[in-house]
């Protein structure tokens, strides 16, 4: 992890950038993984209180009347995106935007819009060129390490489940533990990153 170096006044400023915008993300992570987030928190350089100035925040702006229609604030609040292109699922064809995210360097956050601009999925993903965690086993299942993507690619057949808020999922699957034998395993995400395993 690294210090943000982007725009965005710390706590309570007027501004809203992309160190708010990651204690917005830290926030709901702080639920599993509270030790991880103060180390980011000491890293980024900001109080444990100022996570939940900028989620409210961050949910004023998703809320507010003067955002114009369902496009989501993004691009206001990180700038130009790192990439944009197509991405098809299923039938549906949805507008794939990704930023960087100081926090996690070889992740970005991606946002899944709809035609009209509706966000149909947000979550961090890896970097392409950067290279993924080596996943064999359970014990490879740290938190922080892996995407929900990773996770399915590497145990098929994983099965998702729903999780216990709109920014978690769960990961149904099977995988072998250091000795070989395979059980069933349930992980949860939020974000799109691994926070514990529930099984």
């Amino acid at each position: 992890m690294r210090e943000d170096p982007g725009p965005g006044t710390r706590g309570s400023g007027p501004a809203f950038g992309p160190l708010q915008f990651q204690l917005v993300l830290l926030r709901r992570m702080a639920d599993h993984q509270p030790g991880l987030v103060e180390d980011a928190l000491r890293e980024l350089g900001v109080q444990r209180g100022e996570i939940r100035e900028a989620n409210r925040r961050w949910q004023a702006m998703l809320r507010s009347p003067r955002r114009g229609g369902a496009r989501p604030p993004h691009r206001s609040v990180l700038g130009p995106p790192e990439t944009t292109g197509e991405r098809r699922v299923g039938d549906l064809t949805f507008e794939a935007a990704t930023w960087p995210v100081p926090l996690w360097p070889d992740l970005r956050f991606e946002v899944l819009a709809a035609p009209g601009g509706a966000v149909w999925n947000e979550w961090l993903v890896r970097a392409p060129g950067a290279p993924g965690p080596v996943l064999r086993t359970v014990a490879d299942l740290r938190p922080w390490s892996c995407t929900v993507d990773e996770v399915a690619r590497a145990f098929p057949p994983a099965r998702p489940m729903e999780g216990t808020a709109p920014t978690r999922w769960q990961l149904a699957f099977t995988a072998p533990d250091a000795t070989g034998g395979r059980r069933e395993h349930v992980a949860e995400f939020t974000w799109g990153l691994l926070q514990r395993l529930v099984r």
